[in-house]
């Protein structure tokens, strides 16, 4: 690949890599206590806030999943960022109060001030097993891509000589930098990256196959129907209804239960802070769709006419169109290759920040030295960063097939799928329900993996017997149904186990955590009422989909707006987060009509 760069290209990576390094790693040689090395002295402005939930999110293999995805389905995996809009105004209304409010260092210290040490120490282990889970997947498509980046030259790399190279790079960055060098690495990535697929997404509309947006759309309506967001509900991967299910579960444990998400929030300097930095980071995911996702999509037609039918695997479609359309000669395949670089690394350190930072609060203070000094607390999490990191090298290198070509975003879904329903359970009901128990919430933390495996087996053995079962829902279960199954059966089980511990103990643990369902629900209704018209007349064929995205877009923003003068805020709208929510919501309902 790199053997084709021209002088400028290889000027641009070399160039934007070491300006990373450089800005990120500056903050580096700054004495800092626990809080600065841990959570940037909670100084983050709304942009950088923005820049980094953007800059973690949207990692390498995100873009090159979701673009591989985009290729071989279609872009119905455009619901992984659209659908995402409901979870993050969950997170900006309901929970970033409540974990500001305590000046919370990581999600495990809410669990236990809510509910107790046990649970706290169940989070931990889980989310430290889910971030492993995530960095092995990390290590792997990085050094698939790094060796795919320099095949042929004088830098190439084994697939394990990948592994180690970024394995390196993350201790030295985490270790030596801190949340605030990760911070800056993301917003700078954030930038690349955005440039970077706007770049991409734009040269690849511009191919005469395909030409533009309404070309693909035009293309793709007389061919292979991929421009759409509902695929059948017994789809083997991506079912409409799983989506309104399961991915609903999922967006909500990623944007409000994830520490290495939530973190982010928790050192912005003001609440407004966290809440506009939220919403903007949700405005930047709605880029991903059409000039990612989409672009993957028009990459199925463009490579069909030059190349073939299936030649390309779908986890190859980012370098082989990089290779296509993109121009040598001028900067542009150099600047997206760094873009590509720094995403590998900037998300896999995110995780190992967030990681050191519940190793040595949820850990080492809290078992092993609560008393411990800032210094040792900083030495025992950059200590655990080094150990997870040589974990993660040696499965990444013995459990994964760099050669594999399936589709490695669905499989790292469906791997963390048995973990995140029974999160979202607990904290869900703990911040409604006053009454939800301690010993309740450990329970289902715990059990929430076996639930999913129970619902698989008796799917598998049983319910597929069953002809009504197979045509509706597919001949295995989707992990998006598997992950709703467990979020339900997990909120009866809570909401029983609950009742029965308080009424053997005759007391509710006192706190102020929780918050009054009556406004979320009024809220709802106003919402689902002022759909409902659009809806019908999209389902009585009076209007199509496209026909009815602007009026249904515009009820959603007139919501929104009469929320914002019900506060009767002293600001001006502009300044008002419920004003960029509601154009947010209201860019979210125009596309799930349009593309439908």
């Amino acid at each position: 690949m790199l053997q084709s760069l021209s002088t400028l290209d290889l000027v641009v990576v070399v160039l934007l890599l070491l300006f990373l390094v450089t800005a990120s790693m500056y903050s580096s040689f700054k004495k800092k206590s626990s809080e600065e090395y841990f959570m940037a002295g909670r100084s983050l402005k709304w942009y950088s806030v923005a820049g980094s939930i953007f800059g973690t999110n949207i990692h390498a293999q995100q873009i090159i999943g979701m673009m591989g995805i985009g290729y071989s389905i279609g872009f119905v995996q455009s619901h992984y960022e659209v659908w995402a809009v409901p979870a993050i105004l969950v997170l900006v209304y309901l929970f970033i109060p409540i974990y500001r409010k305590r000046q919370f260092f990581t999600l495990s210290q809410f669990l236990e001030n809510r509910y107790s040490s046990q649970t706290r120490l169940v989070y931990t282990v889980l989310m430290i097993a889910f971030i492993m889970i995530q960095l092995i997947g990390g290590f792997y498509i990085g050094s698939r891509t790094l060796g795919i980046l320099f095949q042929g030259t004088s830098w190439e790399l084994t697939y394990l000589q990948g592994i180690l190279v970024i394995a390196t790079v993350t201790i030295l960055f985490t270790v030596f930098g801190g949340m605030e060098s990760v911070v800056i690495a993301d917003n700078i990535l954030t930038v690349v990256m955005i440039i970077s697929v706007l770049l991409m997404g734009t040269l690849t509309y511009r191919q005469p196959e395909i030409g533009g947006l309404s070309g693909l759309l035009a293309l793709d309506h007389a061919e292979a129907n991929k421009m759409h967001l509902y695929l059948p509900a017994n789809h083997p991967k991506l079912p409409w209804l799983g989506i309104f299910t399961g991915l609903t579960i999922l967006n909500f444990f990623y944007w409000t239960t994830n520490q290495y998400q939530v973190q982010r929030v928790l050192a912005a300097q003001t609440e407004r802070d966290a809440k506009l930095g939220s919403i903007a980071a949700g405005f930047l995911k709605l880029i991903i769709p059409f000039f990612s996702i989409g672009a993957g999509t028009a990459a199925f037609y463009l490579f069909r006419s030059r190349f073939g039918e299936n030649v390309i695997k779908p986890d190859d479609t980012f370098l082989t169109l990089l290779r296509t359309v993109v121009p040598m000669g001028y900067g542009f395949v150099g600047l997206i290759l760094a873009g590509l670089m720094c995403a590998i690394f900037s998300a896999i350190y995110s995780m190992m920040n967030s990681v050191s930072t519940m190793l040595a609060y949820d850990v080492y203070r809290k078992y092993m030295k609560p008393n411990a000094s800032d210094k040792s607390t900083v030495r025992f999490g950059q200590l655990g960063v080094f150990v997870m990191c040589v974990i993660a090298t040696g499965l990444a290198y013995t459990t994964f097939d760099p050669t594999s070509s399936d589709n490695f975003f669905l499989i790292l879904a469906n791997q963390t799928s048995y973990l995140k329903p029974g999160l979202v359970v607990v904290f869900f009901w703990g911040v409604l329900w006053r009454k939800t128990n301690p010993k309740a919430a450990v329970i289902v933390l715990m059990s929430s993996p076996f639930i999913g495996f129970g619902c698989d087996w008796l799917y598998d053995h049983v319910l597929v017997n069953s002809a009504w079962v197979r045509e509706t829902f597919g001949l295995t279960l989707n992990f998006l149904y598997r992950v709703f199954l467990i979020f339900v059966i997990g909120s009866v089980l809570i909401a029983l186990l609950s009742v029965y511990f308080n009424r053997r103990t005759g007391q509710v643990k006192d706190h102020d955590m929780t918050v009054s369902v009556n406004g979320i629900g009024s809220a709802l209704l106003r919402f689902f009422l002022l759909q409902l018209p659009p809806v019908c007349l999209v389902f009585m064929h009076v209007i199509t989909p496209q026909q009815g995205a602007i009026p249904a877009a515009l009820l959603t923003f007139a919501l929104f707006w009469w929320y914002m003068k019900r506060e009767k805020e002293r600001i001006a709208f502009y300044q008002s987060d419920i004003f960029y929510a509601g154009l947010l919501t209201s860019d979210m309902i125009w596309i799930m009509y349009y593309f439908a």
